[in-house]
């Protein structure tokens, strides 16, 4: 029989497995949070894929982040058996499974985690013992999906806000690289992050190069271009196309680094993304361009200030994942003036 609440155990290590996309660390971050309160002196650890491993290095709430590389290093059967082991002789007490995975909850009853709470589908009926009802998930708030995992389980949330924080050692590091780019600490300047996981969620490379110029031209402030190495060339086009001499930080910066410049910036400007969303965990200015997706699921959560700017065209007014439309006018039409003037 599945229990009928976890509150009040006494939990003292946990185990919490992440999910895989940057923003979606940064909504999860209040599920952190929320175990540290529940449980007091508990010891919380994550199981995370690679990619988001230092976007959990930014949660103070996270004792220790432990990798998974589910599609490399631990793809093999004989990786997962010494995962399964690894996990044996840590000694959990429970884990929480923030997405519904069979893989991830049979590994987790393998490795012998007493309690396991995770959302109860088809495939992972019998495995967790604690189902949390996976029904009207659509219609809520990413970071309110995950901490449902915990509600599920009749744990409190009293702090729904995604909190993270950039150490002093990385503000260092980008105060020396930013200098040698030609902005002095404490110079102000704004961030332009152009890029994003799929096409239709980026606003035209053009409108960005206008929104570089005229920020230049007409705030007097300088203007850095941030993205990951695939963003490159398109940041490298924004740029040129800008005259302004802008500073390109694409594929310098390792996610540190990258939080260190959203935190020294005046404001980042972004379309709906994982860099958006560590703007605003970190306490940064934010002004997102939405088109096909809807603040309601995934709007900026953290403790910045957020502006965001969405043309209602119909056809979006419920999150769109039509990655073939040919138009793509939801993004087309988010003018600069209707950014700037909000910046």
């Amino acid at each position: 029989m599945p229990l009928k609440t976890v509150a009040g155990m006494n939990l003292r290590n946990i185990l919490v497995v992440s999910v895989n996309w940057l923003g979606d660390v940064v909504f999860s971050t209040p599920v952190y949070r929320a175990l540290k309160e529940n449980f007091p002196g508990a010891r919380v650890t994550a199981l995370a894929v690679p990619r988001v491993r230092d976007v959990l290095a930014l949660c103070t709430d996270v004792d220790e982040v432990m990798q998974y590389d589910e599609e490399g290093d631990d793809r093999p059967l004989i990786a997962k058996i010494l995962l399964i082991a690894r996990l044996r002789a840590r000694n959990f007490d429970a884990v929480f499974i923030l997405r519904p995975s069979f893989s991830r909850t049979v590994i987790m009853c393998m490795a012998g985690i007493p309690l396991r709470a995770g959302f109860k589908t088809k495939n992972t009926a019998g495995l967790v013992n604690f189902p949390v009802d996976d029904q009207g998930l659509d219609e809520q708030h990413r970071s309110d999906v995950y901490l449902r995992v915990l509600e599920g389980c009749g744990l409190t949330v009293r702090d729904r806000v995604c909190r993270l924080k950039v150490s002093a050692e990385a503000l260092n590091s980008v105060d020396l690289l930013l200098a040698a780019r030609g902005i002095t600490p404490g110079q102000p300047f704004i961030v332009l992050n152009t890029g994003g996981n799929w096409n239709l969620k980026q606003w035209p490379w053009q409108r960005f190069a206008e929104l570089a110029r005229r920020i230049v031209q007409e705030r007097k402030i300088k203007v850095v271009l941030t993205g990951a190495s695939g963003d490159v060339d398109r940041v490298e086009k924004v740029a040129a196309l800008s005259s302004v001499k802008p500073v390109e930080l694409a594929g310098v910066t390792d996610m540190q680094g990258l939080a260190a410049v959203f935190s020294r910036s005046q404001a980042v400007v972004s379309s709906d993304s994982g860099p958006l969303h560590l703007a605003s965990a970190l306490g940064v200015k934010t002004v997102a361009v939405f088109g096909p997706t809807r603040t309601e699921i995934t709007g900026p959560r953290g403790t910045g200030v957020s502006q965001v700017v969405f043309k209602d065209i119909a056809c979006n007014k419920a999150p769109c994942y039509y990655t073939e439309c040919p138009e793509n006018r939801c993004m087309k039409m988010v003018e600069v003036n209707d950014v700037i003037k909000i910046l």
